[in-house]
């Protein structure tokens, strides 16, 4: 009984329970330590059942093998004019030629948020393989090893990430312009990924009366449990109303009460299309 159980841990110690250690008092109740140590013990264990499946399976795109690669690039203040031509010149050389499979899914430079940034996101038709097969080639590229000389010139730093595509977020698809971007970053708790996907499949509903909606996007390599949500809008105003709106909608604001807890830090970017970009 619990009493009994009581009654030995003052006799015992709590200590000497645990390890399983004999009474040294004499009491005759060593043997019984072990079965009630087991019981003692799952009074504070928590079992937690396994999930039978990662997360980058159960919410990406199955019906595609696309994988996509985000970069971020800080370049030096008085060659971000001469960056974007370069940039514009492989992205062009690199979408004519289909020995290469990827393409170049948007390019901009960040008005508001981290200064005199570019961000590309490039797409790989097949996966991982796709990946390697591109850039096996473009090392082996003499005129791509150039670009990327001259390129280093111009950087002050750069990072990137690969993601895959949520399955509920709209298909990234070229658009006509011009409008403006935004890629809403989270950062999110570790092992609330599929939490957020869930809430996220019906909040999605609620943002595609102005087709503001462009894609969607989880890491699997880089900074870990972070999301990528990009959005367009015709400008600043028309972002506000459209953000607005959103909350007039029955479901929203339950979406957003149970997906800002999982968020760990987040980071908004308003970015213009260059020139060479399919988003326009």
């Amino acid at each position: 009984t619990t009493a009994g159980l009581l009654l030995k841990l003052s006799r015992v110690g709590l200590g000497q329970f645990l390890d399983g250690r004999p009474d040294t008092a004499g009491s005759g109740v060593g043997g019984t330590l072990s079965s009630d140590k087991g019981w003692f013990q799952s009074m504070f264990v928590h079992e937690v059942e396994a999930r039978k499946d990662a997360h980058s399976n159960l919410l990406s795109k199955s019906e595609t093998s696309d994988l996509y690669k985000i970069q971020f690039h800080n370049v030096k203040p008085e060659c971000l004019e001469a960056y974007n031509n370069l940039e514009a010149e492989v992205q062009h050389k690199l979408h004519l030629d289909q020995d290469y499979p990827c393409d170049v899914v948007g390019s901009w430079n960040t008005w508001y948020g981290d200064q005199d940034q570019a961000v590309h996101l490039w797409r790989y038709t097949g996966g991982y393989p796709a990946l390697t097969e591109c850039l096996t080639k473009l090392n082996n590229n003499k005129e791509y090893r150039h670009f990327r000389m001259e390129r280093s010139k111009m950087l002050v730093s750069r990072r990137n990430q690969l993601l895959l595509e949520f399955s509920f977020w709209n298909e990234p698809t070229p658009r006509n312009g011009p409008n403006i971007y935004e890629m809403r970053s989270y950062k999110l708790k570790p092992g609330t990924m599929i939490e957020w996907g869930n809430h996220w499949a019906r909040a999605i509903k609620h943002r595609q009366e102005n087709n503001e909606a462009v894609g969607g996007f989880f890491s699997q390599i880089g900074d870990l449990y972070e999301v990528h949500h990009l959005w367009a809008y015709k400008d600043l105003q028309s972002r506000e109303e459209t953000r607005n709106s959103a909350w007039q909608k029955e479901g929203w604001d339950s979406s957003v009460y149970y997906t800002v807890p999982l968020i760990r830090s987040m980071e908004s970017r308003i970015m213009i299309p260059t020139k060479s970009s399919p988003l326009q």
